[in-house]
């Protein structure tokens, strides 16, 4: 079948959407159909379209649907999709899901948070990571913690900076931060916590190779978002064998299950302080996060995304 894959993210962009979108695509054309990605519908004499964001793709999808009210149409429902858009742009939001034929989310428990007339549409496609090659010995003189996802108000980005403040002196907690600033006012808040913060260090935006290498690498990593629509860098996370501390929202803890030891409530500075000391202290914690993630990681495999997916399509063909 010939594809018409839509992600709001440009070509060359290291965001969420763009990855997923290259990444279903290798995974189409294994299965045998020919895909064209792009950021918005060009018209073209697709079989099918797959749209990546209810919201920010909503003019692809009329187009679509206009021009083929037959044509299959899939979308998927982003974290803020779900967790604002769905609220504060209803209209456009709602009508991207009525004109859907198939609904996508990425995390077991996006059926909680729709409307009750989609959730016979809904599929469940978990996103993957590929193995590390190996882990690598950690430094010995830090307790270094790795955060990635660019920085802006949907990540609390900044939450586990914060919490490493004004630590007792014997602690070798250190949060280290990849991703790129939204926004000027993103940027002066980070550089201002690398001045007065000397646990901090934000290494800005950088290639994907240097992600997984700091996660081969580190003793854990803190997913502070206040909404997700099921992180990528948490399946990444799992598969590599790192522990996690997480925020008690739904798209956390629809990866990591209802019974996972490492949440915190959202946005609670001293919560997530708690739990980081914890997880430096106490070797039993930290060993039992880890092996709550080595228990998800299989769901997390290359494999069982590609298989999701192609069942989805494969029943709408």
């Amino acid at each position: 079948m010939d594809i018409a894959l839509i992600t709001p993210a440009r070509p060359g962009a290291r965001s969420g959407n763009r990855a997923t979108a290259t990444r279903w695509a290798r995974f189409l054309r294994d299965l045998g159909h020919r895909v064209h990605v792009s950021t918005a519908y060009d018209g073209r004499d697709a079989g099918m379209m797959i749209a990546l964001h209810a919201w920010r793709s909503a003019n692809a999808i009329r187009a679509f649907r206009d021009r083929h009210p037959h044509r299959p149409l899939i979308v998927v429902l982003t974290g803020t999709d779900i967790y604002r858009f769905q609220y504060s742009h209803a209209e456009t939001t709602l009508a991207s899901m009525d004109r859907a034929d198939a609904l996508i989310g990425l995390h077991d428990r996006v059926h909680e948070d729709i409307p009750a007339r989609f959730r016979t549409r809904l599929h469940t496609v978990l996103q993957s990571a590929a193995p590390l090659p190996r882990r690598l010995p950690p430094v010995r003189s830090r307790f270094d913690v790795c955060v990635a996802g660019h920085l802006r108000e949907e990540k609390d980005s900044l939450r586990p900076a914060y919490a490493v403040r004004d630590l007792p002196a014997g602690s070798r907690l250190r949060i280290v931060l990849m991703g790129r600033a939204h926004d000027s006012d993103w940027e002066a808040a980070a550089l201002r916590e690398t001045r007065i913060n000397p646990r901090f260090v934000w290494r800005g935006e950088v290639p994907h190779w240097q992600v997984r290498r700091l996660m081969a690498r580190a003793r854990l990593m803190v997913m502070s978002s206040i909404m997700e629509g099921g992180a990528n860098v948490v399946s990444e996370a799992c598969v590599a064998g790192l522990p996690v501390i997480a925020s008690d929202i739904p798209g956390n803890i629809g990866l990591l299950g209802e019974d996972y030891p490492g949440y915190y409530p959202v946005g609670d500075t001293a919560a997530l302080r708690e739990r980081l000391l914890r997880a430096e202290g106490d070797p039993d914690y930290l060993e039992a996060l880890r092996r709550c993630c080595e228990a998800r990681a299989p769901a997390f495999r290359p494999e069982a995304e590609k298989a999701a997916l192609g069942n989805v399509v494969g029943h709408l063909s």
